[in-house]
């Protein structure tokens, strides 16, 4: 049997528990917080006084900040391209007789959960008057139709890696950001942010257990799955970031710059990532691996201390990039 239909078979005999993993690790729409939980209320009589406070307490954070946050903001409005994405993995359809698959279903459900981040965060940012709200959307608008390619292919145990990594990756985040926004005054964004993390952190927890699962009946073809991704290192989903009139993938260095010296997402975050997958996963423990898997994993084990003296040597410039992005305070 092909390496492609063992995957299929794989992902068809997880797909038994897919209800179990819905319920563990996703809410229902009723039951979750939503966008306008945390926003001024329109209908309010304090709605102008809330959006004025909002206002006058942006004007404390500095543009670093509001980068971090609106390249936050933006690659969670690019859901559309992480889904159509995924639903094309091998084991994942939405035609089968009788409609989706589970794996369908779940990629819809968590995209539902996804998509109230970039709502949330969209219109904080908008009330904010910090930000060229025009040009943010330019941006966005460039970033879904130019796409992605991680490097995954159809592949699903490289995807639930990348997918692994990248919930980690926002959660680190958007914690962050929380942690700047509370330091500042601006509890309702602290908590923003916080709670948007936790989502993150929820849906983490969820793929890392998919991927523990596929260790247990493949664990070397998982093994070299997790060796490839890393390898290959991590393609961050903003990756494309352009402003208007710029060519794709302009925007990305100087963004992650920002990121880097706001404290909102650095290398040594990367590196951390790469531990607790490994501990995550407990691959020292895993057996039964082939003489090439065996090899996959003495890299893993390896990678994050040579990634971290790699981390120490990088000097973050101090260059105050133009953003099109911010207005300017007045």
């Amino acid at each position: 049997m092909s390496i492609n239909n063992i995957r299929k078979e794989v992902m068809k005999t997880l797909e038994k528990n897919v209800d179990g993993f819905l319920t563990d690790y996703l809410i229902p729409p009723e039951k979750i917080w939503q966008p306008s939980d945390f926003l001024p209320n329109p209908q309010s009589a304090n709605f102008m006084h809330e959006v004025e406070e909002i206002r006058e307490l942006s004007k404390d954070l500095d543009n670093d900040f509001w980068i971090s946050l609106v390249g936050d903001m933006i690659t969670e409005e690019a859901l559309p391209t992480y889904e159509s994405w995924l639903m094309d993995l091998d084991g994942i359809s939405q035609h089968e007789e009788e409609g989706d698959n589970g794996w369908a279903k779940w990629i819809r459900m968590w995209t539902a959960e996804e998509n109230r981040h970039g709502d949330v965060l969209n219109k904080y940012i908008y009330l904010s008057g910090r930000v060229n709200m025009r040009e943010v959307e330019v941006t966005t608008q460039h970033l879904i139709a130019d796409g992605f390619d991680i490097g995954t292919s159809r592949d699903p145990y490289k995807n639930f890696v990348y997918t692994s990594f990248q919930e980690l990756a926002t959660y680190v985040s958007h914690n962050n950001v929380a942690k700047i926004a509370r330091k500042a005054g601006m509890k309702n964004l602290g908590k923003m942010c916080k709670i948007i993390a936790g989502d993150e952190m929820r849906h983490h927890k969820a793929y890392t257990e998919f991927v523990r699962q596929i260790f247990k009946v493949d664990p070397s073809e998982m093994m070299l799955a997790y060796f490839d991704m890393m390898k290959l290192k991590i393609t961050m989903p903003a990756m494309h970031l352009r402003e208007s009139f710029e060519a794709k993938g302009s925007l990305f260095d100087r963004f992650s710059e920002v990121a880097q010296r706001a404290g909102v997402y650095t290398s040594f975050d990367y590196v951390d990532i790469m531990r607790k997958l490994n501990k995550a996963w407990e691959i020292d423990k895993i057996s039964g691996l082939t003489a090439e898997a065996e090899k996959a994993r003495a890299y893993l084990m390896k990678l994050p201390e040579r990634m971290e003296r790699i981390a120490e040597r990088i000097v973050v410039p101090d260059t105050k990039h133009q953003f099109k992005w911010m207005n300017p305070l007045v």
